[in-house]
C-alpha cells in the first residue's frame, strides 16, 4: 500500500515532464493569457498534495520536515521543468511560471492539513520515534500533565528520589513555552533533559508526548524513550493510550490552527533565519501569550468531545493532560494539572493520585512495589 501511494505523484511529475517536452499542447491547444499561470499553479499544488499523501505513509517524520521537503522538492522540480523547456523551439523558461509552480506548491499542502481541523482523523499531523512499550511494564509509571516549570520543577527531585524504580511519562507543557532549536533553549530546559539523562542512565524507561506549548523537539528524540505530537500515543501491551489533549475538541478551531501554523515548515523556518537575539523576542512574546491562552476553554471541560476521543480508545484506558483539572468520562481521564508536584500513578492497570514523598504509597518506598 506504501509503494502504490507514489504512483500517483510520480504520474503526475511524469505528465509534467511529458507536457514540457513539447513544442505546443497536445492537439495543438494554445491556453489564453493569465491561464496559463492557473494551469502551472494547479498542476504543481496537485503534485504537493499528492507527494504529501505518499509521503505520510512513510515512517515517523515530524510534519514541519515533512512539509519542507515536498515545497523545496515541488519548486526544485518546478525550475527544473522550466530550465528542461527552454531548450524547446516556442518555449522559454518563466520566472513568473515558476512562481505559480511554488505557489501551488503551498495551496497543494494546505488543501492536504486544513480539512483536517475539523476532524479527529490527524494521523499525517502526528509522529513519533522510539519504543512504545516498557521493558517492565510492572514497575510503577509516574505520568506528568502541564507542569508549566520556570526555573524549579516542584516535586519532581523529590518523586524520582522517593520512587526510584518507577518509569516516567510526561504530557505536555512542560515549561510556558519550549523551542527545540539551538539558541532557544535555556537553563531550565537543559536542567530537565540532564534530569532525563540521569533517570536513563538509571534504568528508567522516559517518555515525552509533546503538547501545545513545545515546538520542534524531535531533535531530542535520543534522550527519550519515546517522543511523540498530535495524537495515536499509547502503550498497547499496558492498555494505555494518551495525547496532550489540545486536539480533542474538533471544535476548538483556536487550539488546532494554532497547532497546524506554529508546528509548520514555514515557522521552522521563519525561526531559523531570524536572528538569535529577535528568536529570543519572539520565544519571550510566544511565552507571554501562551500564559493565558485559551483560559474559557480549559475551564469549561468539553465532555462530550472528550467522551469521543476516549471512544476511540474502546478496551484501553485512555489519559490527557490540557485541561488542568482531574476529570474520568468513561474509559478517559484528563489528568490533573502538575505545577505544584501533583502527579498521578500508573500501577497494575489502575490510575490513582501519586502520594507524595514520605506518604505511605503503593509503591512500597525505595523497595518497591508492594507484594
Amino acid at each position: 500500500m506504501r509503494r502504490l501511494a507514489w504512483l500517483l505523484p510520480l504520474g503526475i511529475a511524469a505528465a509534467i515532464a511529458a507536457l514540457s517536452h513539447r513544442t505546443s499542447l497536445p492537439l495543438d491547444l494554445s491556453l489564453p493569457h493569465g491561464l496559463d499561470k492557473v494551469a502551472h499553479f494547479l498542476a504543481f499544488g496537485t503534485l504537493a498534495f499528492s507527494l504529501d499523501l505518499a509521503m505520510a505513509q512513510q515512517g515517523s517524520r515530524p510534519p514541519y520536515r515533512r512539509h519542507l521537503l515536498v515545497f523545496v522538492g515541488v519548486a526544485l522540480y518546478g525550475l527544473l521543468d522550466e530550465w528542461h523547456q527552454s531548450f524547446f523551439p516556442g518555449r522559454e523558461a518563466s520566472l513568473g511560471d515558476w512562481v505559480a509552480d511554488a505557489i501551488g506548491g503551498m495551496a497543494g499542502l494546505a488543501a492536504r492539513t486544513l480539512p483536517l481541523l475539523g476532524s479527529r482523523r490527524l494521523g499525517t499531523l502526528s509522529w513519533q520515534q522510539g519504543l512504545a512499550r516498557r521493558p517492565d511494564p510492572a514497575r510503577p509509571l509516574i505520568l506528568v500533565a502541564d507542569p508549566h516549570w520556570a526555573g524549579e520543577r516542584p516535586g519532581l527531585a523529590e518523586a524520582a528520589a522517593a520512587n526510584p524504580r518507577a518509569d516516567w511519562l510526561f504530557l505536555g507543557d512542560l515549561f510556558d513555552v519550549w523551542i527545540g532549536l539551538p539558541g532557544l533553549e535555556g537553563e531550565a530546559q537543559a536542567g530537565f533533559l540532564a534530569w532525563v539523562d540521569a533517570r536513563r542512565a538509571e534504568g528508567a524507561w522516559v517518555g515525552l508526548w509533546t503538547g501545545n506549548r513545545e515546538f520542534f523537539l524531535d531533535r531530542h528524540a535520543g534522550r527519550f524513550d519515546l517522543i511523540g505530537e498530535g495524537t495515536g500515543g499509547g502503550l498497547p501491551e499496558e492498555g494505555l493510550a494518551f495525547e496532550h489533549g489540545d486536539l480533542v475538541n474538533p471544535a476548538d478551531w483556536k487550539y488546532r490552527l494554532w497547532h497546524l501554523v506554529s508546528r509548520s515548515g514555514f515557522s521552522w523556518l521563519a525561526v531559523r533565519v531570524l536572528p538569535a537575539p529577535a528568536a529570543r523576542r519572539l520565544a519571550a512574546s510566544l511565552e507571554r501569550r501562551l500564559r493565558t491562552a485559551n483560559r474559557d476553554y480549559k475551564l469549561d471541560f468539553p465532555r462530550e468531545a472528550f467522551a469521543r476521543a476516549a471512544g476511540e480508545h474502546a478496551g484501553r484506558r485512555f489519559l490527557t493532560g490540557h485541561f488542568h483539572t482531574l476529570e474520568t468520562v468513561e474509559n478517559g481521564t484528563a489528568l490533573p494539572w502538575a505545577h505544584q508536584g501533583t502527579f498521578m500513578l500508573w500501577l497494575g492497570g489502575k490510575l490513582e493520585p501519586l502520594p507524595a514523598p514520605g506518604i505511605a504509597s503503593t509503591l512500597g518506598g525505595p523497595g518497591g512495589p508492594r507484594s
